[in-house]
C-alpha cells in the first residue's frame, strides 16, 4: 500500500479557488497532509484532476467557502481575486466572522489593502501569501511562501502554508507588504534573465557556445536557481511549454511600476525590462514562457 504524509486536519474548512499551473498542485498537497477541501474553478474542467485526488468540486467561489473557515486562491491577476471575492458569486461576505482569506495570487500591494478593509467589515481576516516557484516546485512541495497579516490569522493558515512550501517568510502585519517583496523577487528574476540573454548573445557572437557560458556562469558566480533553470532554457532558447506566461510577466512588471510610481521609487531597468515584454507581446509570445522576453535582445543582436 503506498505510503503518503497524510494527517488529520478535521476541524479546518478549506475552500481553494484557481486550479491553474500553480494551484493544482498546491491542492494536491493540501489533500496529501490530510485537509478536506472544496474546490473552485472558472474553467470546470481543470478541477477533474483536483476530484480524482479527492478534492470535493463546486459551481461557484461562494460555495467553496465556509463561514468562519479558510479561503485560499490562486488566480491570475487583480481582478480575477477581486471578482472571486466580491463579484456576484464572490465568497467575502459567506466567509464572515472568524474567517481568513488566504490569498496566494501575485497582485497589488494596494489590491490587498483594499481586500484587507473589505473582509474586516464582515469579521473575517485576510493574509496576503504569494509565493516564488514555478510549477513543478509546487508539485513537490518546494515553493517559498511569503506570509502578511494580522498574527493570529497568520498562525492559523501556517499548516496550510507548510502542505504547499519548504520555507515561510513572515513579513509582518502590513497587508501590501508580502505583495511588495514578491514584486521585487520577480522583478529580479526578469532583471536577471535580461543580463543572462545579453551575456549569453556575446559569447555566441565570439564563436562561443552560449550553453556553455551558461553553465560556467550558474557553476560559479552565480551558482543559484535563477541562473540554473532559467540560464538553461535561455541557452537553448527553449520557450516551450510556458512554466510561467509571458502575458503574465508583463502584467506583474505593470505592478512593479505602478507600485514605483506611487512610491517615488524609480526604477529604470524595469522600465527597459516592461519595454522588453510589451514588444514581446506585441510580437504574439504572450503564451509562450516569460524567458521568451529574451528573443528581443537575440534579435537586436541579428542572432534570432
Amino acid at each position: 500500500m503506498e505510503q503518503t504524509d497524510q494527517m488529520e486536519h478535521p476541524k479546518e474548512q478549506i475552500g481553494f479557488i484557481g486550479l491553474g499551473n500553480m494551484g493544482l498542485p498546491m491542492v494536491i498537497n493540501l489533500i496529501k497532509a490530510g485537509f478536506d477541501v472544496k474546490v473552485y474553478n472558472r474553467t470546470s474542467d481543470k478541477a477533474k484532476d483536483a476530484v480524482a485526488a479527492g478534492a470535493k468540486p463546486v459551481n461557484r467561489p461562494c460555495d467553496a467557502v465556509t463561514p468562519g473557515g479558510i479561503a485560499i486562491t490562486m488566480v491570475a491577476n487583480d481582478s480575477a481575486l477581486e471578482e472571486v471575492v466580491n463579484g456576484a458569486d464572490g465568497f467575502g461576505e459567506v466567509l464572515g466572522q472568524g474567517g481568513v482569506h488566504l490569498s496566494m495570487s501575485t497582485v497589488s500591494p494596494e489590491t490587498s489593502r483594499q481586500l484587507a478593509k473589505y473582509h474586516q467589515q464582515f469579521g473575517s481576516h485576510y493574509v496576503a501569501s504569494p509565493v516564488f516557484g514555478r510549477p513543478d516546485a509546487a508539485a513537490a512541495k518546494k515553493l517559498f511562501v511569503l506570509s502578511c497579516g494580522p498574527r493570529e490569522a497568520r498562525e492559523r493558515v501556517k499548516p496550510l502554508q507548510e502542505a504547499m512550501g519548504q520555507r515561510i517568510f513572515d513579513i509582518g502585519e502590513e497587508p501590501g507588504g508580502a505583495n511588495v517583496v514578491k514584486l521585487g523577487g520577480n522583478f529580479l528574476i526578469m532583471a536577471a534573465m535580461e543580463a543572462m540573454a545579453e551575456s549569453f548573445n556575446l559569447a555566441e557572437k565570439n564563436g562561443i557556445d552560449r550553453s556553455l557560458a551558461a553553465e560556467v556562469y550558474a557553476s560559479t558566480l552565480f551558482d543559484c536557481t535563477v541562473y540554473k533553470g532559467y540560464g538553461q532554457m535561455i541557452a537553448h532558447r527553449q520557450y516551450e511549454p510556458a512554466g510561467f506566461q509571458l502575458a503574465l510577466g508583463l502584467k506583474d512588471c505593470n505592478l512593479v511600476l505602478n507600485e514605483a510610481n506611487a512610491t517615488q521609487t524609480p526604477m529604470p531597468f524595469a522600465s527597459l525590462i516592461h519595454d522588453r515584454l510589451l514588444s514581446s507581446t506585441a510580437k504574439g509570445r504572450g503564451q509562450q514562457d516569460w524567458s521568451a522576453m529574451t528573443r528581443i535582445a537575440s534579435e537586436d543582436a541579428g542572432l534570432e
